[in-house]
């Protein structure tokens, strides 16, 4: 993973990254903790599963969850900026999807998850499909994240 070539490029920018997370289940934060210096960059992180935690700390609106689904770009949207903002970052990643081995359908199978990457105010979704195992598919999400905030940051 490029877990540490992100945490020096946030280092060197003076920026900190912040975390709300469903189906990744904390591994992104751990991902980042892993890494010396971890905690010039990172002050706070969510593991916000259910919809209630995503509700209450991330200040997704329950319309939205219910309109489009707890796995949606638009909820992946609300999440990421809302813990930017609670935590005050630069960087922050959300993600909420179907790591399985149930609870997916045809519209959104397992495997399926979405993102949220904020980065200084902007954000963009994306929606990527994963196979294996649950924790095969925690890991590759984990992994994408990491990568693809890495990209947008360089």
């Amino acid at each position: 993973m490029k877990n540490k070539e992100l945490v020096n490029e946030l280092i060197k920018r003076n920026y900190h990254i912040s975390f709300g997370e469903s189906c990744t289940g904390g591994m992104l934060a751990s991902s980042i903790v892993d890494i010396p210096d971890a905690s010039k960059v990172l002050n706070e992180s969510f593991v916000t599963y259910a919809d209630e935690a995503k509700i209450k700390y991330l200040n997704v609106d329950g319309d939205v969850i219910k309109k489009y689904g707890v796995v949606s770009e638009e909820v992946a949207y609300q999440m990421a900026l809302g813990v930017a903002s609670n935590a005050k970052s630069e960087c922050a990643i959300s993600t909420t999807g179907i790591a399985g081995p149930t609870g997916g359908s045809s519209l959104k199978p397992v495997g399926m998850v979405c993102f949220g990457f904020y980065l200084n105010g902007k954000i963009i979704t994306k929606t990527k499909y994963f196979n294996g195992s649950r924790n095969e598919v925690r890991c590759a999400a984990t992994s994408y994240a990491i990568e693809t905030m890495l990209e947008l940051i360089l």
